[in-house]
């Protein structure tokens, strides 16, 4: 992964791969109304009431994945179903550029995956009228178990990050991980058991100290950012969610709130203990070689990691991903709960002329074929839990795909800080790098997190954000 993309990455949190251009999206004059088809009449095999004989035009974003897996999987089971329907495929890696133009004449395709640097500004679509209400897709059978709704098939978080203004406009189709990743293969081969508590993550850190491997370490150069949403994470599972978002809405005493703290005591403890003061003086590649070479047990990291060593891994290494051990017993997220990062974003167009079918449209996405095929294409899972088993998938893959349907609906929201507020993203990067060296204590990290916090709330010139989930 090249450091530009390594810093989209890391700027957007995993949730979402498009940022919205800074002009509207259909800036000059309202979208002239487009008649859509009238729906059909809705029944159990035709929940979403989709005309069969009415086209669809489904534009899809043909950057990293292509856009193969769209005509070969999802339009291709449209087709079978509604045969009387004219498809339409539209392959793009300029969705701004090509679709703005149409949303201002009306003349609006029916599904678009809006991604890419040119994605749309969807707030502004919103404003316009221009997005469906997905709520009768979430609402809907599942495809892939059709014993559920569509809604309760999907990983935590997908709904969430859906709102907008509180109504779900988009569905984000694809997830990425972090968490602690670690050779499958080195721990089986010591008769190693991942760690459930923080007692055994210390004991486990003796074990590994024995055979001269440090049990935890991050790259202090070109990377400390991942223990930052270490330590963030790890206080939301010892306080839930809830730390983040206040972290993201600059909330008073945010930084200094008890489960922060103990996240930052328990990670610098480890460090001490544990860790090795070289990697402070290492960039993301060179720590992550030392992972490959078994001087690491556990590195903090996203899943994009066996990709982006892929040439380097060796035979004897095989990458897994493990949740962070609980803090305490009185944790409020339980062991299993990972961080889940919703991407990929598809909407339907209000105004197009088969918003039904594009409802339709999604629900095949998110079938067992749909959601399988996909990742066995591009290799990335899907929001669809419990669909890839038997699937030939990478470990890593296998791995985090078993850690999200182990997980659930316990899923560690992404923090928004890092993004909307450079500033004490950037400053909260040199201060776990001094609290976790131990030239300043926890108590200290909080304080100073807080000081900063404050001074960006106070600050009239910087435009603040909200959320409430």
């Amino acid at each position: 992964m090249s450091p530009n993309r390594r810093d989209v990455l890391r700027g957007l949190g995993l949730a979402a791969l498009a940022t919205p251009l800074a002009a509207c999206a259909t800036t000059g004059r309202s979208a002239a109304p487009t008649p859509t088809v009238t729906a059909a009449a809705t029944s159990a095999a035709n929940p979403l009431g989709v005309n069969a004989a009415s086209p669809l035009e489904v534009v899809i974003f043909s950057g990293g994945n292509g856009d193969k897996y769209a005509v070969d999987l999802h339009e291709a089971a449209y087709s079978k179903t509604y045969p009387q329907s004219k498809l339409k495929h539209v392959g793009t890696q300029k969705v701004g550029t090509q679709l703005r133009p149409r949303f201002i004449s009306g003349d609006v395709p029916d599904v678009v995956n809006n991604s890419g640097p040119e994605a749309l500004d969807l707030q502004a679509l919103v404003q316009e009228g221009q997005l469906a209400d997905l709520t009768p897709l979430f609402e809907a059978p599942s495809l892939a178990f059709p014993d559920k709704k569509v809604i309760d098939t999907l990983v935590g978080g997908v709904y969430e990050n859906s709102l907008i203004d509180g109504v779900p406009r988009v569905l984000q189709y694809t997830v990425g991980h972090r968490a602690l990743w670690h050779n499958a293969k080195l721990f089986e081969s010591k008769g190693w058991q991942l760690p459930r508590t923080w007692d055994e993550f210390n004991a486990l850190g003796e074990e590994a100290k024995k055979a001269g491997i440090a049990l935890f370490a991050y790259p202090g150069q070109v990377g400390p950012f991942y223990q930052v949403w270490n330590l963030v994470y790890t206080a939301a599972k010892i306080g839930g969610n809830k730390v983040i978002i206040d972290i993201d809405n600059l909330a008073d005493g945010a930084w200094t709130a008890e489960p922060v703290r103990q996240a930052v005591a328990a990670w610098a403890q480890i460090q001490k203990d544990f860790g090795d003061k070289a990697y402070f003086g290492l960039d993301h590649t060179q720590t992550q070689v030392k992972h490959l070479q078994d001087k690491v047990l556990f590195y903090p990291c996203g899943s994009w990691l066996e990709n982006e060593m892929a040439k380097e891994k060796p035979d004897t290494f095989e990458y897994a991903i493990a949740p962070v051990p609980s803090v305490t017993g009185t944790d409020a997220m339980p062991y299993e709960a990972i961080f889940v990062g919703v991407a990929e974003a598809f909407f339907v167009s209000a105004k197009g002329k088969n918003p039904q079918g594009g409802l339709e449209y999604l629900r095949i996405m998110l079938s067992k074929e749909g959601a399988r095929g996909y990742t066995e294409q591009t290799r990335n899972l899907t929001v669809v839990n419990g669909v890839v088993d038997g699937l030939n998938l990478t470990s890593a893959v296998n791995s985090a795909a078993k850690a999200q349907e182990a997980a659930g609906k316990n899923i560690i929201t992404d923090a928004r800080f890092e993004t909307w507020y450079k500033e004490l993203f950037d400053y909260s990067q040199t201060q776990t790098n001094s609290v976790m060296a131990g030239r300043i204590t926890a108590d200290q990290f909080c304080e100073n997190m807080q000081k900063k916090a404050d001074e960006l709330k106070n600050d009239s010139s910087i435009s603040k954000q909200t959320r409430s989930v």
